[in-house]
């Protein structure tokens, strides 16, 4: 059985084997279960994250590239029409400017 020595900052150091049994790496997380017998249970909280995927779903219906590129189109002509519209507003004032001198 492995044993540890607690130092006087009340740390242990895990044994290799102990470690390696329970896939611990650096800087892991552990919990302890202290049991109405006294024994002390340790268990890793580390967990992969590839066994969450799915559980949470997405409220948000996603889009297809096809919506997504109509959506730019519409932007990009909105845009356009935005800058073609303030262009010949700007182009009369500069007209009506020239023609009062």
């Amino acid at each position: 059985m492995p044993t540890s020595t607690v130092t006087s900052k009340g740390q242990i150091t895990i044994p290799k084997e102990v470690r390696e049994r329970l896939g611990l790496r650096t800087g892991d997380r552990v919990s302890f279960d202290l049991r109405e017998d006294g024994v002390v249970e340790m268990e890793p909280e580390n967990l992969d994250l590839m066994l969450l995927c799915g559980i949470v779903k997405p409220k948000v219906k996603g889009v297809t590239v096809e919506e997504m590129d109509d959506t730019i189109a519409e932007a990009v002509v909105d845009r356009y029409e935005a800058t073609a519209e303030g262009g010949r507003r700007n182009a009369a004032r500069r007209t009506r400017k020239r023609g009062t001198r």
